[in-house]
């Protein structure tokens, strides 16, 4: 199958592709993070007529797409000329926004976080940090695209789209995953938490395991969370701290921390 790629390759993409990985610190996805701060808020960009392909839009982002085009800005390597090339850049996000980096149909790019998370981890270029630092475990229980298929534009009219999501679903439903629940997460974080660690918040709503993805930032001895936020319609660094806006929230039942791994 040959794989089409969407190159919008906006102005903040070419400035963040150029200037990405510059800090050689365990810092550099706050870094290139940190750039993409007032970058509109939009959902859905990654919804199309046609064949599924790799999209890429630095302009618009929503609190995955932003965390996928950090990631993949930070894993890809600088050329001589302390650049990063944009062909790179698009593997690397290919191998972050589907399953083993093959782009098969709608399917195969990974809609639930737990399953982005798998991936990750299985291809080797993300850590699990919770696992090793909270006791806390919940098992999940995946239904919600195949339950709600009105809500996506490629599921509403394919019902071999849906089937195929039911199985995603059934495989990753059972698995117990470590997170740290809310009440257990203070003001000023811990020391596992670290800055440009990725965030994935949990929820309580039926069929969903994670709703909502940001990027650790430790300001004035607080754990805030810099993320694309839709009520804001903007990407942020959160006013109050983490902990806070978990409260907050009442869907929000606590958070997976994962690390980039080079």
């Amino acid at each position: 199958m040959k794989v089409m790629t969407k190159l919008m390759f906006s102005a903040l993409c070419a400035v963040a592709v150029m200037t990405s990985a510059s800090a050689q610190d365990k810092s550099v996805m706050l870094s290139n993070g940190i750039k993409y701060v007032d970058v509109p808020y939009v959902a859905h960009t990654l919804e199309a007529d046609g064949p599924e392909e790799l999209i890429i839009n630095c302009d618009e982002v929503d609190c995955t797409t932003l965390v996928e085009y950090v990631l993949a800005e930070s894993l890809t390597p600088k050329l001589d000329n302390g650049d990063i090339s944009e062909s790179a850049f698009a593997d690397n996000l290919q191998k972050i926004r589907y399953r083993n980096g093959k782009i098969d149909g709608y399917t195969s790019r990974l809609h639930y976080i737990a399953d982005w998370i798998n991936n990750g981890v299985r291809n080797g270029f993300l850590e699990d940090v919770t696992a090793a630092n909270s006791a806390d475990t919940e098992k999940l229980s995946i239904s919600y695209m195949s339950t709600h298929p009105q809500q996506y534009k490629q599921l509403a009219n394919s019902k071999e789209n849906v089937a195929k999501m039911q199985e995603i679903e059934k495989s990753l439903s059972g698995q117990t995953v470590h997170y740290l629940p809310k009440a257990k997460l203070p003001v000023t974080g811990f020391p596992w938490i670290k800055d440009g660690d990725i965030i994935a918040i949990t929820t309580n709503t039926p069929g969903l395991d994670v709703t909502h993805l940001g990027i650790a930032f430790y300001v004035n001895g607080k754990l805030t969370l810099l993320h694309a936020s839709s009520t804001q319609k903007k990407v942020v660094v959160s006013k109050v701290a983490l902990s806070q806006m978990l409260q907050d929230n009442s869907k929000w039942t606590g958070i997976r921390v994962l690390r980039m791994k080079k």
